[in-house]
């Protein structure tokens, strides 16, 4: 079985003491094959915090790693550095590849830039990026689980948080589906949720599942959701369903606790 932990919107900067440490003794218990990091990785894109988020990612000791940029991650102050090197920081602390790759025989990751230096807040999907993607998953293996990770969401569960989707989602969903995908991974609004895209598009040729989640360090908290991470379960030998837990930092217990568990199913 593959272990997968998904973390996102960690925003280093505002990060809260106790909860990094508790995360870490959840990395530590569950052991996973991957940690997924989705964007908002530091609050200001400052060195130090890059600095603190790597230092955090190398303590959880996992085999593997796949980090991508979120909107914060981009200098929003230093003009210069914003136009000209965007990921510079970003660069020195998680490398010069912003779209990376994981395989293994249970699973594809395919991680998405869907940032842009032009835009603060909202992200992006281009027709090449969408058409590049389809083209990794189309070349997986029947009974690897297919999952896409983006920074800035292709679903959301609230009317107010519409105006944070991705520009381009539609399309991607569309394409994405059509090439294979079982799971689009986000972040960005601090709100965790599992939801069908297959019900909300019932025209796609497969089912498909956004999985979000929420912040995981910072106290930059949403009223109704607090800390939180997912972590996903998957063997090829069952390729028929996946199970995505939603794990919730509790204060009281000073812990992330077990929330949620969900089977996705899955077309194979």
């Amino acid at each position: 079985m593959t272990v997968i932990l998904h973390i996102s919107d960690s925003h280093f900067g505002t990060e809260r003491a106790p909860v990094v440490a508790a995360l870490q003794r959840l990395s530590s218990e569950q052991a996973p094959d991957l940690v997924i990091l989705s964007g908002d990785i530091t609050q200001r894109a400052l060195r130090t915090e890059f600095e603190a988020a790597r230092d955090f990612i190398d303590r959880l000791e996992v085999p593997s790693t796949l980090v991508i940029p979120g909107n914060h991650d981009i200098p929003l102050f230093d003009l210069v550095s914003r136009f000209f090197t965007p990921y510079g920081r970003y660069a020195r602390s998680f490398g010069n590849e912003l779209e990376p790759v994981y395989t293994s025989p249970d699973v594809l990751v395919i991680g998405v830039n869907t940032t842009r230096r032009y835009r603060h807040v909202q992200g992006e999907v281009s027709r090449a990026q969408r058409d590049d993607v389809a083209t990794r998953l189309r070349r997986a293996q029947p009974a690897q689980l297919r999952i896409v990770v983006t920074h800035q969401p292709v679903h959301v569960t609230r009317p107010e948080d519409r105006e944070n989707l991705l520009r381009g989602h539609e399309e991607a969903i569309r394409t994405w589906a059509a090439a294979g995908a079982d799971l689009i991974l986000g972040g960005h609004i601090h709100r965790p949720s599992i939801s069908p895209l297959h019900a909300s598009m019932p025209n796609l040729p497969r089912r498909m599942w956004a999985v979000q989640a929420g912040t995981a360090l910072s106290s930059r908290i949403r009223f109704d959701a607090g800390n939180s991470v997912n972590i996903i379960r998957y063997q090829a030998s069952q390729p028929e369903h996946c199970l995505v837990e939603r794990w919730d930092y509790a204060d009281k217990a000073d812990a992330f606790r077990l929330t949620t568990a969900e089977q996705l199913a899955r077309d194979t």
